[in-house]
């Protein structure tokens, strides 16, 4: 299951990706196959509100980050609760005492066991995973906030039903890819409880206690690159949050809600969509903090870069287009460079 999982993922990004990538090409022949891909990923200001066959109100964003938040969460817990029974990072005196306390509790020494077996390295990836389901939960939460409390979306804004359905997959596979490493233990772990539960009932179920200094220790124990990436994922956090402060303050400041303005402030001085440039530098950190080893979360990253340069792209065209006074000195995502 768990080899299955992993290659669905990462064939699912590369599928993902390469269309995009063949779009981005400069030539002439693919203009066609550009404009097709473009059209599903057209939304809000860019698309024209007069196209509305299979089309959706932009508003349903919202949809992404309800799904994210609790799906998140569910990954979140699941992997925190496996991490914190079956492969703890603070060891436990040994005493014959703890043997009997374990043989008396019958299917528990299995995990028990389990725990005092398992590979040092794998303990530090379940809990790496838990780390970066940590910092995606930060994520959501946030953007779920901003969508309800900091955006206004505008009535005409449309998008794509595909731009629409790519996003729920995204927001699915994302936190799945960021723990794959250990889901399918996960599961058997949760389903494992969950059959336990059913048949000894509320009643006869051990209590779970847990030691809340054990419960968080590991994190601080991970290593510096964690909190490297931590550091990277914060800056790109804070600058995302200030770049939609200021996209939804243009929109409250209007009289006319299809009427666009020039936004000014924070990375707008750089380049045209520093709220996706703020996206890929958070992306960066959570990369950062997975160690950098697993290839299902680089091809999350090359994807999210691919998908928000060419949605940057189209939007900074959008911009020069629009307003004859455009500021010439900004680019469209990358600082000097794109």
């Amino acid at each position: 299951m768990e080899l299955g999982l992993v290659w669905l993922l990462r064939a699912a990004w590369i599928a993902g990706t390469l269309p995009i990538l063949v779009a981005s090409i400069p030539c002439s022949r693919l203009s066609s196959f550009h404009g097709l891909l473009l059209g599903f990923a057209k939304r809000g200001k860019i698309m024209q509100s007069s196209s509305k066959k299979f089309t959706l109100p932009q508003k349903f964003f919202g949809h992404f980050y309800v799904l994210a938040v609790v799906w998140t969460t569910i990954l979140l817990a699941a992997t925190w609760i496996y991490a914190y029974r079956t492969v703890p990072m603070v060891s436990k005196p040994f005493h014959y005492s703890t043997i009997a306390n374990q043989l008396a509790g019958g299917s528990h020494i299995f995990s028990w066991l389990k725990s005092h077996s398992t590979p040092v390295e794998y303990r530090y990836s379940v809990w790496r995973s838990v780390f970066v389901l940590l910092l995606m939960e930060v994520h959501v939460l946030r953007r779920l906030y901003e969508t309800i409390y900091v955006f206004n979306y505008s009535p005409s804004a449309r998008m794509h039903v595909l731009g629409y359905l790519t996003g729920l997959f995204f927001y699915t596979a994302a936190p799945l890819s960021l723990c794959c490493n250990c889901i399918p233990e996960v599961y058997k772990f949760v389903l494992n409880g969950v059959a336990e539960f059913i048949v000894k009932g509320k009643s006869r179920m051990p209590a779970m206690e847990i030691d809340w200094w054990e419960f968080v220790i590991p994190l601080v124990k991970l290593g510096w690159l964690q909190w490297i990436g931590a550091a990277i994922f914060l800056w790109g956090w804070i600058h995302q949050h200030h770049c939609h402060a200021i996209l939804g303050s243009l929109r409250e400041s209007r009289e006319q809600a299809d009427e666009y303005v020039i936004p000014h402030g924070d990375w707008f001085k750089f380049v045209s969509s520093p709220h996706y440039l703020a996206e890929i530098v958070l992306y960066s950190g959570v990369l950062v903090a997975s160690g950098g080893r697993d290839l299902t979360i680089w091809l999350l990253f090359v994807f999210v870069v691919a998908n928000l340069a060419f949605a940057a792209a189209e939007t900074h065209r959008w911009y020069l287009r629009k307003f004859e006074n455009y500021p010439r000195n900004r680019v469209a995502i990358i600082p000097f460079v794109y």
